[in-house]
């Protein structure tokens, strides 16, 4: 199982090495940035995830933040409906590496690992 870094409580939740990775490549941005997580409609299994860096000041009075000590996820109240649970992970491998989502939400999952179904 992954270890996430905060309680069980938190919407999104982060494993180690993926918040690891993520201040990582906020640091190369050069900015004091969030990470926003949602979804959005396509992709093979009909919803794709999306996250990005964001400036604080974009965030919104209906967003949903996370606090991993200092640094927010932030996610729009639609988007938290279908990522509820979600736990993101990294990978460094070669061949599939990088950001994987867990989510509890999603009854089907594409074989990249990158959208899904409810």
């Amino acid at each position: 199982m992954i270890e996430a870094t905060q309680s069980q409580e938190k919407g999104i939740m982060m494993s180690e090495t993926a918040l690891k990775q993520v201040l990582l490549l906020r640091e190369k941005q050069g900015k004091d940035l969030c990470l926003r997580v949602g979804v959005r409609q396509g992709g093979c299994s009909g919803m794709s995830y999306m996250m990005d860096f964001e400036d604080h000041r974009k965030i919104k009075d209906d967003d949903e933040v996370f606090d991993y000590d200092g640094f927010k996820v932030v996610c729009d109240r639609k988007s938290i409906l279908y990522l509820y649970g979600l736990m993101l992970d990294y990978n460094d491998a070669l061949i599939g590496g990088g950001f994987q989502f867990t989510n509890p939400n999603a009854s089907q999952t594409c074989g990249c690992g990158k959208s899904f179904s409810t």
